[in-house]
């Protein structure tokens, strides 16, 4: 069998980078993968995430919405469970970022940050969890929320104060939800990725940003998006099934620095 048969799944922001790997590694595993974007563009270019799984013979369906729209969050459970039966996990990968410190970041650019990062984590998690209570258990679990923190949300994020406290919010909620309804069998755990090279273009792939990287990561290179989609499988999956609560760091060792 494999890690994730049967299940329902599903990702936000699982058009590119990170959750593109990752939902290309969950349908893999057997899972049936619901992507929810508010595009299905490939910001590092190539095939549309929903149109390469379909291609390659694996179940994948895909919903235009914004996780910062608390319609648009109820809309995407309600199409998994009407769709497909029920909601096995819940991956929250979609995320923005200005790059901007405390003086040059506006208002509006702290809000929508916060409104993808941290709100449309709340949401989607609120969305997820009221289905899940009404779901029987199955192998320990009514259902699992795997949420992408970050590195930053630890640290400081230099010159992305936006970027970084809104992570910092997504590691608390992570243990809050694991904390009131862990005792219901519904389980929330976060992946917490370093520097990780998805091909993506701009501030992230700045020479001084990858020097810096290098330079606080032990491990001789800096990640992949297949990195955290192998550790956001496991929290997924039945094998983690006494780990509740946890933000998990794949990152190289940088925290361990």
């Amino acid at each position: 069998m494999k890690r994730l048969d049967g299940k329902i799944a599903v990702i936000t922001g699982g058009s590119s980078g990170i959750g593109r790997a990752i939902s290309r590694r969950f349908a893999s595993e057997g899972a049936t993968v619901v992507i929810m974007d508010i595009t299905t563009s490939v910001r590092e270019g190539g095939e549309p995430t929903v149109d390469l799984l379909r291609r390659d013979g694996f179940a994948a369906e895909f919903v235009q919405g914004d996780v910062a729209s608390e319609a648009d969050a109820e809309r995407a459970v309600r199409f998994a469970v009407e769709r497909l039966g029920r909601l096995d996990i819940l991956v929250n990968d979609a995320a923005v970022s200005v790059g901007k410190p405390l003086l040059q970041t506006t208002l509006e650019e702290w809000d929508r940050v916060f409104a993808v990062n941290l709100t449309g984590v709340f949401l989607m998690s609120r969305a997820a969890v009221r289905q899940m209570l009404f779901q029987e258990v199955r192998h320990g679990a009514r259902g699992r929320i795997v949420n992408i923190s970050s590195q930053h949300g630890m640290i400081g994020a230099p010159e992305d104060i936006a970027y970084g406290t809104s992570k910092s919010g997504v590691v608390y909620i992570t243990r809050q939800i694991a904390v009131d309804y862990g005792k219901d069998h519904i389980v929330c755990n976060a992946v917490a990725p370093g520097k990780i090279l998805t091909g993506k273009t701009g501030r992230a792939v700045e020479e001084r940003w990858l020097d810096y990287s290098r330079a606080r990561t032990p491990m001789p290179r800096l990640g992949v998006p297949e990195d955290v989609a192998s550790a956001a499988l496991f929290l997924a999956s039945d094998e983690a099934s006494y780990i509740n609560g946890e933000n998990l760091m794949v990152d190289g060792g940088w925290i361990a620095g």
